[in-house]
């Protein structure tokens, strides 16, 4: 599938509250977008069902108005896509480039033998490969429980936006991967490849932790005969400790700055400073940052928010 027209996407997640790590990555996403005139989806990926907060679809929403950032047509929501999903999952199973897995989670670590990332968790090492898509039905029938794997048969090398030329090893960072979990719902990289498909999404501008979702997806993609879209992986916000946002280093959500009285240009003159469009974090609107969005302006090294810098925008 050819797409013609430019298309970006924000995809928050209601998983939890809106912080300003995710404020920096709809920024730069929103700009980019808009600097070239293009429209912009606005997606809330709610699959993983035992995780979504009670609000927080509402929250995220309510947060991106505040920021000034806004989007064309209608609001896509995960779960009212679920058709979408099975249908993908189905020409997956004919092309036979999926399999049904029985392993656990427990099944899987023991069998790891290498050291792993933190958020990739121990490579697959295939115990359930030999399988075919058709001794699904034997599974079922006696009452099995599985997920479906796709076959990882390469490595494909893609061109970041931001980042360059980049090739990630998925034999040995997670290796075949879930598309869809055993509970019946899809996984991550399934749904997110149909949905940009489907919505035409041409760019997507996220955080440098998914860089190693981007080849899966790409697998995806090819595999379900769609084009993949310009991807840009930018670097994270941080804390003084150099992990990455989190409780531990205090309240930054944006419902938090906003009681506190934090104004929403206060914050986007900080990350438009933070990421070199300007020279002092002082207050601007988004709109008045499109002129000045350039990606390759954005520091290579990860945004340390400081307390001092949140006091700089009156919070804390």
């Amino acid at each position: 599938m050819s797409v013609c027209s430019t298309k970006g996407r924000l995809a928050p997640s209601p998983t939890g509250a809106q912080h300003v790590g995710n404020a920096r990555t709809y920024l730069i996403a929103w700009l980019s977008a808009r600097s070239r005139g293009a429209d912009l989806a606005l997606r809330i990926e709610d699959i993983d069902s035992p995780r979504i907060k009670p609000g927080a679809v509402e929250q995220a929403v309510y947060d991106l108005h505040w920021l000034g950032l806004d989007w064309d047509g209608e609001l896509i929501v995960q779960t009212t896509r679920l058709p979408h999903y099975e249908q993908a999952l189905d020409r997956l199973k004919r092309q036979d480039l999926i399999y049904p897995c029985t392993c656990t989670r427990t099944d899987i670590a023991a069998a790891a033998s290498a050291p792993h990332a933190e958020h990739e968790g121990p490579t697959y090492p295939g115990t359930c490969s030999h399988r075919s898509a058709a001794t699904a039905d034997v599974l079922a029938a006696a009452g099995t429980p599985f997920a479906w794997r796709f076959r990882v048969r390469e490595s494909p090398v893609f061109v970041d936006a931001y980042a360059g030329e980049l090739r990630i090893d998925l034999k040995h960072t997670g290796g075949d991967f879930v598309v869809w979990k055993a509970a019946g719902t899809p996984a991550y990289q399934l749904a997110v490849v149909v949905d940009d498909a489907e919505m035409g999404v041409t760019e997507v501008i996220r955080g440098d932790d998914l860089i190693p979702s981007t080849p899966r997806q790409i697998l995806l993609y090819r595999a379900l005969g769609y084009d993949p879209p310009r991807f840009a992986h930018v670097p994270l916000v941080v804390g003084e400790d150099g992990r990455r946002l989190a409780k531990r280093h205090g309240d930054t959500r944006l419902s938090a700055l906003r009681d506190a009285g934090v104004k929403p240009d206060a914050l986007v003159g900080l990350l438009a400073w933070s990421c070199g469009w300007q020279e002092k974090p002082e207050p601007i609107t988004p709109r008045d940052l499109v002129p000045r969005f350039r990606l390759d302006a954005i520091p290579r090294r990860p945004f340390v928010l400081t307390g001092e810098l949140l006091r700089g925008i009156g919070y804390g």
